[in-house]
């Protein structure tokens, strides 16, 4: 017997939800590989997805993961119409094979218990932040962080950090990817576990970019990205090319960096408001911070600190994979 999580992208807007199921494979002896995961519909009509008069729609397994809750495999599916078709709200189909180009996204959220993130008092508000960054002895929540780095380590994640971020009860994670396709489904993946392991806890994960009014810091999902050509040729001619592309682009980088996004991205709070653009060497107020190492060698990674922590991933590397694109072709031009 085998146990498999389906888990999918629904239509809801202006960010979809992660939903899933679980099926049973009574009978099954040898390896289990994705090849073996065979296709399941589900109500479409339940996830704005399809109409009720003709609600059927496909799961189409992608991507397995060990399942260490539960044994048996995750199962994450693109969404396809009945004719086999991608279904307009599945982005991931066609997103580029550009294994070549790495991501790493540091995935800011807040644990809330009881609508208020976790070690926030009853009523009012805790000590100002500035010392719960990294903090140890005054966070809240560690242990269940820990429990999920560990269930992403399992599932085969590369998660390469965690940290407690600036406002109490807000945590950060890092995973690393290589490819747009596989990197972005490693973060919804992350983003499940959490999700699966905060009910257990009777908490609620909290993704909104500005979890807290006030003079608090936002969530962001900073996103670091290089291909080769950055990574073992790079310039300076090729990276100040990469800085004006993503410059003439910003309108069109915000519109796909998630929503509320406006609340975060201020100027304040180590960001940059939201209708400007800039890029600056270890500057987290800019919109692209350039590490010291790639401004001392002009070669590396660049970090696009603009996305929102709800923002959809398969969006972000879309965008970016187009900009890494446009950049290739003018430079070559030149």
């Amino acid at each position: 017997m085998i146990r498999l999580e389906y888990i999918w992208l629904d239509g809801y807007k202006p960010e979809p939800n992660l939903r899933s199921k679980v099926k049973i494979i009574k009978e099954w002896n040898d390896e289990f590989t994705l090849k073996d995961c065979p296709l399941w519909s589900f109500d479409g009509s339940s996830t704005q997805q399809a109409e009720g008069n003709f609600s059927d729609r496909i799961l189409q397994p992608v991507r397995i993961y060990p399942n260490a809750l539960d044994g048996g495999y995750f199962v994450l599916c693109e969404v396809m119409n009945p004719n086999g078709s991608p279904h307009e709200t599945n982005l991931r189909n066609s997103l580029p094979d550009d294994t070549d180009v790495w991501y790493g996204f540091e995935q800011e959220y807040t644990i809330m218990k009881l609508g208020r993130p976790l070690g926030f008092p009853t009523d009012g508000y805790p000590a100002p932040q500035g010392k719960y960054y990294c903090g140890v002895g005054m966070v809240y929540g560690r242990s269940f962080v820990e429990k999920h780095m560990r269930m992403c380590e399992c599932a085969g994640l590369n998660i390469v950090g965690i940290n407690a971020e600036v406002l109490l009860g807000q945590w950060e994670f890092q995973i690393l990817g290589h490819g747009s396709k596989s990197s972005a489904d490693d973060l919804w993946m992350a983003r499940y576990l959490l999700y699966r392991l905060a009910e257990v806890k009777g908490w609620q994960i909290e993704f909104h970019p500005k979890p807290v009014s006030g003079d608090w810091n936002g969530s962001g999902l900073h996103t670091n990205f290089s291909n080769r050509y950055m990574r073992e040729v790079g310039g300076e001619s090729y990276f100040k090319k990469l800085f004006e592309v993503f410059e003439s682009r910003h309108t069109i980088h915000i519109e796909n960096y998630g929503s509320s996004n406006e609340l975060r991205l201020t100027g304040k709070h180590e960001t940059q408001s939201i209708d400007k653009f800039s890029c600056g060497v270890s500057d987290r107020g800019a919109s692209l911070r350039i590490p010291l190492n790639t401004e001392k060698y002009w070669a590396g990674y660049v970090e696009d600190r603009r996305p929102a922590s709800n923002a959809d991933p398969y969006r972000i590397v879309s965008v970016i994979s187009e900009a890494l694109g446009i950049v290739g072709s003018e430079t070559q031009g030149q």
